[in-house]
């Protein structure tokens, strides 16, 4: 299963399309746009702005992405500062100027998917705008854990449950926050998520329960039904490889390694990925540098596609080719290597065949046929992974014997 992770802003936005209570507030990319939003909500009656990151990561408040603002001309100033930080490896390209608000207290509240136990887990907290980890870890019985009955859902009566173990004491407060947790589980049940998160729910001094953050994973198998989610897809900080990938209906991934690797079947793809790393340890640290699945049903064109995306990404040295022939047979696979090679221009990339199954021999012949120059056929998967690990290392030192030759 794979999930979109939305920005804070677009999850509120959510929210408030199913009756969460977030505050107000509009987006920008530079600091004049912020200026110019904070001045609309100020003189709307705001006299309390939150400028605050857009990334998809945790610990934005610690490393400077949020600032509070009283003025435009503050607004624009801390949005300058924090567009184009670097905050645990994510560029800042957009801010979200936000109303503020009096915060009597801060709570916390979670639903998602648990897999290991095929259900939904929602958990609650008194304690809010702490990292949840760190929570859990250090005071984990000030978390509470519920599960939830996919079937029954989060019915008025669960939400009660939920607050009264995370320790609310019956009464207006216990009310508020279970009727906001009921809107939430709408978000997640009617947007296909598998994470709905706010960190942290806030209650004002006047008794409003308010989303003050979100976080929102929203399940990818579901996007059929949801045509509208199309928007929500950060094409800017997509890979464009994985981009490139997708398109052409391949799984792909991209690691940090310098071995390319692909193979029909998310299983033996994995396999392979491990086999490349304990090779690579005995050939100077060489390691997997993408996930690529053909699938079960691959044609030679989407065989020469795969090893066309592999082979563009800059850090790959040699590529892998483990196949099990099945549904794929073994010649198709050997038929689409021909043809990447000799269709892909500058295809430099030595590759290292292991083929078995299905037309396993006729696959291995139309390769020793094709002579082509780069490609070594190895018969076991062990083996493969040694040769194309050492490949890699030897690459990598004629690269710095030439650097220090030059």
């Amino acid at each position: 299963m794979t999930s979109m992770d939305l920005y804070e802003y677009q999850a509120r936005e959510l929210f408030a399309k199913h009756g969460v209570p977030v505050l107000g507030g509009q987006i920008a990319t530079t600091p004049e746009q912020a200026e110019q939003v904070a001045t609309e909500l100020l003189n709307c009656g705001t006299d309390l702005l939150v400028v605050k990151a857009q990334v998809k990561t945790g610990g934005r408040g610690k490393a400077g992405g949020v600032k509070l603002a009283r003025s435009a001309a503050e607004a624009r100033q801390h949005a300058e500062a924090i567009l184009g930080m670097e905050i645990k490896g994510h560029t800042v390209r957009t801010v979200l100027i936000s109303e503020g608000a009096d915060i009597d207290s801060e709570f916390y509240f979670s639903i998602l998917l648990d897999r290991a136990e095929r259900r939904y887990l929602a958990m609650c907290s008194r304690e809010g705008g702490m990292e949840i980890e760190t929570l859990a870890k250090e005071r984990p019985e000030a978390l509470a854990r519920v599960a939830v009955d996919p079937i029954e859902g989060i019915t008025p009566e669960v939400a009660a449950r939920i607050t009264a173990e995370a320790g609310f004491e019956p009464g207006a407060v216990a009310d508020a926050v279970a009727q906001v947790i009921g809107r939430l589980w709408e978000v997640f049940t009617a947007e296909d998520a598998t994470l709905v998160e706010v960190n942290p729910l806030v209650l004002t001094p006047s008794g409003t329960v308010l989303a003050l953050d979100g976080k929102v994973s929203l399940d990818d198998n579901a996007s059929f039904r949801h045509p509208e989610h199309a928007a929500l897809k950060d094409t800017s900080a997509a890979d464009p490889l994985e981009t490139r990938a997708k398109e052409a209906g391949l799984n792909y991934v991209r690691l940090t390694g310098e071995v390319g690797v692909l193979g029909n079947g998310a299983g033996l793809v994995m396999s392979t990925l491990d086999v490349v790393a304990g090779a690579g340890e005995r050939h100077g640290g060489m390691r997997p540098a993408n996930f690529l699945d053909l699938g079960g049903g691959s044609s030679a064109e989407v065989m020469a596609t795969g090893l066309e995306v592999v082979a563009s990404d800059p850090q790959v040295r040699a590529i892998l080719v483990n196949v099990f022939g099945g549904i794929t047979s073994c010649d198709t696979v050997a038929n689409g290597i021909v043809t990447a090679v000799s269709t892909l221009e500058d295809f430099d990339k030595p590759i290292v065949v292991r083929l078995d199954g299905n037309n396993a021999a006729l696959g291995r012949q139309i390769l020793a046929e094709a002579a082509i120059d780069g490609v070594t056929v190895v018969d076991t998967m062990d083996g493969a992974a040694d040769v194309v690990t050492a490949l890699a290392e030897k690459i990598g030192q004629n690269a710095a014997s030439s650097e220090q030759g030059a």
